[in-house]
Formats: C-alpha cells, sequence, structure tokens
C-alpha cells in the first residue's frame, strides 16, 4: 500500500534496458475509485501526457518504477476520467461518509498499487487543526461516488 505522495515524482524505467521514459506526474482514476492508470509527463520544451495502464507496470520500487517495455506509453491529449491533482481533481473535494458526516477534504489517497483499488484517503479540515489534531486517515470498503462536488464513502468500521 503506497499514497500517491510517495509516488509523484518516481522515475519510470523499462526493466529490460534501464531506459528512464519519464516520471509519475499523477494518477488516472475511474469514476468507482479505481487507479486506472499512472500519468506521466514527457518533454522538454512542449509536455506531452502519457498514460501507462496499471496492468502494464510490472512492479513499484521505493526508487522507480518498471515496465516490459516503453509501447506501454500511450499518448493522451487529456484524461478522460478523474485524475488526483490536474484535470477533474480529486484532491481539494470534500470527502463525506454515506450517513452525511464531512470528514474533511482530500490531500492524499492510499492504494494498493499492483491492483488499483483505493483503501483509503487522507483528509485536512485545515492548517490549525492539522497542527493541533493531525490530518485524518479515512478506510473504505467500497468504491467511492466521486460527484462533482463531493466524494461519498462507506466508512470501515474499526474493530
Amino acid at each position: 500500500m503506497r499514497t500517491f505522495s510517495l509516488l509523484k515524482g518516481l522515475p519510470v524505467y523499462v526493466k529490460s534496458r534501464g531506459t528512464k521514459i519519464g516520471e509519475v506526474n499523477d494518477l488516472n482514476i475511474s469514476c468507482d475509485g479505481m487507479v486506472k492508470g499512472l500519468l506521466l509527463k514527457k518533454g522538454a520544451f512542449f509536455k506531452k501526457n502519457y498514460l501507462i495502464d496499471i496492468k502494464d507496470v510490472t512492479s513499484f520500487g521505493w526508487d522507480g518504477i518498471m515496465v516490459e517495455s516503453k509501447r506501454v506509453l500511450r499518448h493522451i491529449k487529456k484524461p478522460e476520467d478523474y485524475t488526483f491533482s490536474s484535470t477533474q481533481p480529486l484532491t481539494g473535494k470534500m470527502l463525506i461518509t454515506a450517513e452525511g458526516e464531512k470528514l474533511g477534504l482530500i490531500e492524499d489517497v492510499y492504494f494498493l498499487e499492483e491492483m488499483g483499488t483505493i483503501v483509503g484517503y487522507e483528509c485536512s479540515d485545515g492548517f490549525f487543526s492539522d497542527i493541533t489534531e493531525g490530518k485524518r486517515v479515512v478506510k473504505t470498503d467500497e468504491p467511492p461516488a466521486i460527484g462533482k462536488d463531493a466524494i461519498i464513502v462507506n466508512v470501515k468500521k474499526q474493530s
């Protein structure tokens, strides 16, 4: 399990050649809360967006991500689904329980890399609250309902 903030900026390499093909810039997230792929930006002056499907990643290391071939890169103009921080971002959206309780604004996500399943959200209630109480981590069992204004989740019961 890893957070997006730990993944952002990691280099992506072709395993058989040791060639760096880009760095992780964002996550591509489906409307049912699954991480579909990694978004990369490449280029010196004119940055182009590329997508690597999560199933095409052979391994997630702490210092880099491995893929079998450069052919797994797919050029896209802009992501069709949600992203974590760029187009249709999840970051900054209000997280609300199915019972109607506000949990805070989303600042990070926890997900299982190989499966692409989001299992938790890191929320903030604001700067002063974060200093005094810390950020809240909300664990979930089921996919969220992602909307324009908020994300609705069923909170995992603590045992």
